[in-house]
């Protein structure tokens, strides 16, 4: 299952990506049988990456020490995204339950967020923490449309937004208004930018397949900085940000790599649509990919900017 897979290869944009990879670089196939996975999320203490399967219904668990994949949770409520917490605990999206979980250190699992002002959230979708340990997550409606990656429901809130839960109060307040799907975030390094990706192209003719850069300010407050980066190649979904504030995001095509100044320098072309990445390894240089069927992985140059 190891050396290089037929369809990979770095593609070279801009020569700044000549510094992201070496040469004998190559992407590796760790692992098959899923039906569409998602939220890679890499546990450096345990060197192992759990990931999900949605429509299969459970999350998968990659050990880097034996190079083995086995079931990490099933039923996994059509898990969607997952990132680590400051304290290395799964925090979860879940499509079935419509929540945001935490899993303990002693495997108890613990809802963080499934309401707003007394109405269930769509679906979430995925998550990233921020070094206060507040928990930010999207919450478009892909998981209640149909059954195959939830269960099909109504909307209760109205709209599709970015949320900002707080653990220590046990608040989670809305973010955005302006969003038609929501989908992959992150903060840039130094946590003054949040990134949001925009599917709604998915379900509306025309709609975004974008992007969107938005400033954090000191008290958490969001304030839109227009849109960062259109997909060339399908949809971005889930997405990392490595320590020089690169974007590697997932789309139709493999893993794209975005410069901060938005400019798309390079690819990485993998067989099957990627959904998600994270960065992972004992220095944060390998970066994890879920595509539709299949897990991969290459190891950069690049370091990620934090865990999960």
């Amino acid at each position: 299952m190891f050396g290089e897979i037929e369809g990979t290869g770095f593609e070279v944009l801009d020569p700044r990506f000549e510094n992201c990879f070496v040469g004998h670089a190559r992407v590796e196939r760790l692992w098959t049988g899923g039906r569409w996975l998602e939220g890679p999320a890499w546990f450096a203490a345990g060197r192992y990456l759990v990931f999900s399967d949605i429509p299969n219904n459970r999350m998968m668990r990659y050990d880097d020490t034996s190079g083995q994949t086995s079931v990490f949770r099933s039923p996994s409520n059509n898990s969607n995204g997952n990132t680590v917490d400051n304290q290395g605990r799964l925090i979860t999206c879940e499509h079935l339950t419509r929540r945001i979980t935490r899993t303990e250190f002693n495997g108890k699992v613990s809802i963080l967020a499934d309401r707003v002002a007394g109405k269930r959230l769509n679906s979430p979708n995925d998550v990233t923490v921020k070094s206060d340990g507040t928990v930010w997550f999207t919450d478009p409606s892909y998981g209640i449309l149909h059954d195959y990656e939830g269960d099909y429901g109504e909307e209760e809130i109205g709209g599709c937004h970015v949320y900002r839960h707080d653990p220590a109060t046990g608040a989670t307040d809305q973010m955005t208004s302006d969003f038609v799907k929501p989908n992959g975030l992150a903060f840039s390094p130094d946590e003054t930018t949040l990134y949001v990706a925009d599917t709604g192209g998915t379900h509306l003719s025309g709609g975004p397949r974008h992007i969107r850069k938005l400033a954090v300010s000191g008290d958490g407050k969001l304030s839109d900085l227009g849109i960062f980066a259109e997909c060339t190649a399908g949809f971005f979904d889930g997405f990392r940000v490595d320590r020089k504030g690169r974007i590697w995001t997932s789309a139709g095509d493999g893993v794209h790599c975005y410069d901060p100044d938005g400019t798309l320098i390079g690819k990485i072309h993998i067989p099957e649509m990627v959904s998600n990445v994270a960065f992972g390894g004992e220095k944060l240089n390998r970066l994890f990919i879920t595509a539709t069927t299949s897990l991969y992985a290459v190891y950069l140059t690049a370091n990620g900017s934090r865990l999960g």
